[in-house]
């Protein structure tokens, strides 16, 4: 009989064990659903995995898949491009938790005030315990086998179970991606921006691009294409392709003739994820180094092998800091931030190795004018916008996007990625005509295109599987 009553004990225990560890770690319906954008994940032998990120730890990545399906797989059995971003994700992931450790102040008021049905749950939890407790108890009141102090033990464990299972439940809800501020910057009187400085740092890629000057911005026109070849390298192609733009006019680029400091720059991991923030000087326009999916282009395969690739209107844009352009600009700057802040290269205005740099990518230099620098890692370009900007009130951070600039004319519909497609070839056989390469396996497949006065675009595509079709667009 005492065995059946310590039986029974334990598998008391047990079910609680169970029911909270299922409620700790079950998520329910998930995060992703029909219709939703996962991301790709390609292994050596072509094969793809989707899943969106959702922890990591080591050389193990976890990606949650439709309807909260999750899936582990070892980050080595990635393509080397899949695994340098796994590892990103990984060590930002780490990074995260180490540096936000939830006090009890903060939970109480994240989990509690924002959430206080969970008091009635915990309450009705620590009840059940109770209830379990008593009636066990009465089963083998004549038994002495477990002492009070054994149970008043096991009691305080299952409660403390449940109230894990409370506050796991509770944070699950109100959980959230921290965000770094920059230090706020004091409001110092700013130069205007000489206009000879300005004309200096965009004279070598003219005719190309043109300059007019206002009482509050300069202004760059141009078509958006690069003197230099483009396309080259991408591995993970939204099969859109690079086609002139009227970045001319009231459509140009305007650059603030008097920077003003923002009292907190606006950090640009959770704000601009569409359109420019910057001006590269041979008239491209440069954009977060996020993609609006919060990834990083680069590190993704999305760009080709001078840091650019074509949006959805198949207009090409760097994602990267475009230090190529130092080759010919040399020391001057290689971009102009939309706050109005020159961008430099890898070294200071005066040849010397580049100083340490604050959170938004820059700084000020021998006392002059605060600017930022283009680095070969993140954030590239900037960390956070360090002068003041005006933000479209008709998009919400973090797709918000700066006023004024530049817009691209959409072509054709957008197209969806092409899975497994790296671009191996762009040339330029006419002044009126491109041709894109691209691999998929063994296969070659072809972008042929061109264009006449009228802006009617011609175009000749031939698949991997050696099937051509045409279409015509006006642009």
């Amino acid at each position: 009989m005492n065995n059946l009553k310590k039986t029974l004990v334990k598998l008391t225990l047990a079910a609680l064990f169970c029911f909270s560890v299922n409620s700790l770690f079950a998520h329910p319906d998930g995060h992703y659903h029909n219709g939703d954008v996962l991301n790709t994940w390609t292994l050596p032998n072509g094969q793809t995995i989707s899943g969106n990120f959702s922890q990591g730890n080591g050389d193990q990545l976890m990606l949650e898949q439709l309807g909260g399906k999750l899936i582990m797989i070892s980050v080595n059995s990635l393509s080397a491009q899949d695994q340098l971003l796994a590892r990103f994700k990984i060590k930002k992931f780490e990074r995260l938790n180490e540096e936000i450790i939830p006090t009890p102040a903060t939970i109480s008021k994240t989990v509690w005030i924002k959430n206080p049905q969970y008091l009635l749950i915990t309450f009705c939890m620590g009840l059940i315990a109770w209830l379990v407790f008593a009636s066990v108890n009465l089963l083998i009141k004549k038994n002495n086998t477990y002492t009070n102090k054994s149970w008043r033990l096991a009691l305080s464990a299952i409660t403390a179970v449940c109230l894990m299972v409370a506050c796991k439940k509770s944070s699950d809800a109100t959980t959230a991606v921290p965000i770094v501020t920059p230090t706020p910057t004091p409001t110092t009187p700013i130069d205007r921006t000489r206009l000879t400085f300005l004309d200096s740092a965009f004279e070598p890629y003219r005719p190309a691009i043109t300059t007019a000057s206002g009482s509050t911005y300069y202004n760059v026109g141009s078509i958006g294409i690069p003197a230099h070849n483009m396309m080259v390298g991408i591995t993970s192609w939204q099969q859109q392709v690079p086609v002139p733009q009227n970045y001319t006019g009231t459509n140009s680029w305007s650059i603030p003739l008097q920077p003003v400091y923002a009292a907190i720059p606006t950090s640009t991991r959770t704000n601009y994820l569409k359109g420019a923030i910057a001006i590269a000087v041979n008239g491209v326009p440069i954009f977060n180094a996020l993609n609006n999916r919060g990834e990083d282009a680069f590190l993704f395969g999305e760009l080709d092998n001078w840091g650019g690739h074509c949006g959805k209107a198949d207009d090409y844009h760097y994602h990267t800091a475009p230090l190529h352009l130092s080759t010919t600009s040399v020391l001057r700057p290689i971009a102009f931030a939309l706050d109005g802040f020159a961008v430099y290269g890898t070294k200071e205005p005066d040849g010397t190795t580049m100083n340490a740099l604050d959170t938004c990518h820059g700084h000020i230099y021998n006392a002059g004018t605060y600017h930022y620098h283009g680095t070969s890692n993140y954030p590239y370009l900037i960390g956070a916008m360090k002068g003041v900007v005006t933000t479209d009130p008709a998009t919400p951070a973090p797709e918000n996007q700066i006023l004024p600039q530049g817009f691209p004319s959409p072509l054709r519909p957008p197209l969806t990625p092409l899975a497994g497609a790296s671009i191996t070839a762009f040339t330029h056989p006419t002044a009126t005509s491109y041709s894109l390469q691209y691999k998929v396996g063994a296969n070659f497949g072809y972008v042929n295109y061109n264009w006449n006065a009228a802006n009617l675009y011609f175009f000749t595509f031939i698949s991997t599987a050696n099937v051509t079709t045409t279409a015509q667009y006006q642009h």
